[in-house]
């Protein structure tokens, strides 16, 4: 890959980090005025309409990409990874779950090894080690998960994350497939399975406040159009074992926020344990020099 298009990959990270660590706590206080399901129907069914609007104002075809695939993408990607994780947001704190269902890149490895022949190399290898004693000394699994079924719901999403990931880039190396393309059909196939699931729900009525419609058009146009967007601009670019563990930056955002604005502060274990993720960030990430290489 060339360097400005990398940098320009890195520079699409980094805007999706703020979109998405900041939406962690917006989704948790979005259930003051709805049940999970129906939120999450809401902000994806709006979020497919952004994407639409774009392709037909960059006059794009609307011609879908191979259905199959593409469907199995977005039952994974957008169906199963968001209602599981906002299903685990119900009992689980916002900075915590979000750690959880960004371990996504463990399970994306083995399945790009398995999938894409995308065998990991050695620096990778090493930032995969690291994260994972951040990750552990974040969760500190010797204390208890505390709420068990909230941990499972979001590791479960952060499978169905990779499962998309991996899917993603296999169709993406077929030649052909616009980002732009690729995220609306995946997201309206995703958001269907999602508005079938909050039917199955019966939730709570919701509350039509300004703040919960705030929320709705941040998800809206922000994280669930712009940001899948810029995702899959990263995971097109990037090799999927780099793309996904370069994703664990936007959980680490996300503790800051939760600390900030919703008191989840994290103690000291879990401080180191976001230092050394923040160190298989930088491993992964950063090049070496042409003298070193």
């Amino acid at each position: 890959m060339a360097p400005s298009s990398r940098r320009i990959a890195l520079a699409a990270l980094v805007l999706l980090t703020a979109i998405w660590s900041y939406n962690w706590i917006v989704m948790k206080q979005a259930l003051q005025y709805a049940g999970p399901f129906e939120f999450s129907a809401l902000r994806y069914a709006l979020g497919t309409l952004v994407l639409f609007a774009a392709l037909l104002a960059r006059r794009e075809s609307l011609r879908p990409p191979p259905l199959l695939d593409t469907a199995l993408i977005g039952l994974a990607q957008t169906t199963g990874f968001q209602a599981l994780v906002q299903w685990a947001l119900v009992g689980g704190g916002a900075g915590r779950t979000a750690l959880l269902a960004y371990a996504m890149p463990f399970w994306v490895v083995p399945l790009a090894w398995l999938l894409l022949g995308e065998r990991p190399g050695l620096r990778l290898c090493l930032g995969l080690v690291v994260a994972a004693c951040g990750l552990a000394l974040v969760l500190e699994p010797w204390l208890g998960f505390g709420d068990a079924q909230s941990s499972l719901l979001a590791l479960a999403g952060g499978f169905c994350w990779a499962v998309g990931v991996v899917l993603s880039k296999r169709l993406f190396r077929r030649g052909g497939i616009g980002a732009l393309s690729l995220t609306a059909w995946q997201m309206l196939i995703g958001a269907l399975g999602l508005i079938a699931v909050a039917a199955l729900a019966h939730e709570r009525p919701i509350d039509w406040s300004p703040w919960f419609v705030g929320a709705l058009a941040y998800n809206a146009v922000l994280s669930s159009g712009l940001a899948w967007l810029l995702w899959s601009y990263v995971v097109q670019r990037l090799p999927a074992e780099i793309a996904g563990l370069s994703s664990l930056a936007i959980p680490i955002a996300g503790i800051g926020f939760a600390w900030l604005l919703l008191g989840e502060r994290p103690s000291l274990p879990e401080g180191i344990g976001i230092a050394l993720v923040a160190a298989a960030l930088a491993v992964v990430t950063l090049r070496r020099s042409p003298a070193k290489a």
